[in-house]
């Protein structure tokens, strides 16, 4: 059974920095893409950043964190974190990871950033 447990979500002031924590288990997470996805109140889920399964292996980030967010995992303990600096308000929102396992797409519960204006 596919699980994905997200933590490390909290409030924070604009300019702060947060990491964000993905635990992972009942697949071989050692083979798969691991994303991160975001979705702010009113509007759609957009991907924010992607790691392939092999370190070093290909990273993919939006534009609008490229230079402010991080992705890696640790394949050993079957995590995966985001760090996220410079935040700004419009950060602000659930954040969860995901798997493909082709198909279908699996979420953690996610986690909820806030970054007040």
């Amino acid at each position: 059974q596919v699980q994905l447990v997200e933590s490390g979500g909290a409030s924070v002031q604009p300019g702060g920095s947060l990491r964000l924590s993905c635990a992972a288990s009942g697949f071989s997470f050692r083979t798969y893409t691991m994303s991160w996805y975001r979705q702010a109140p009113g509007k759609e889920r957009e991907k924010v950043a992607s790691i392939a399964a092999v370190v070093p292996g290909q990273i993919w980030y939006a534009d609008s964190v490229k230079g402010r967010f991080i992705i890696s995992r640790d394949n050993a303990r079957n995590m995966v974190y985001l760090q996220m600096n410079n935040l700004k308000p419009e950060d602000t929102a659930v954040y969860s990871c995901s798997v493909l396992i082709p198909p279908p797409r699996f979420w953690g519960q996610g986690t909820q950033v806030a970054v007040p204006s």
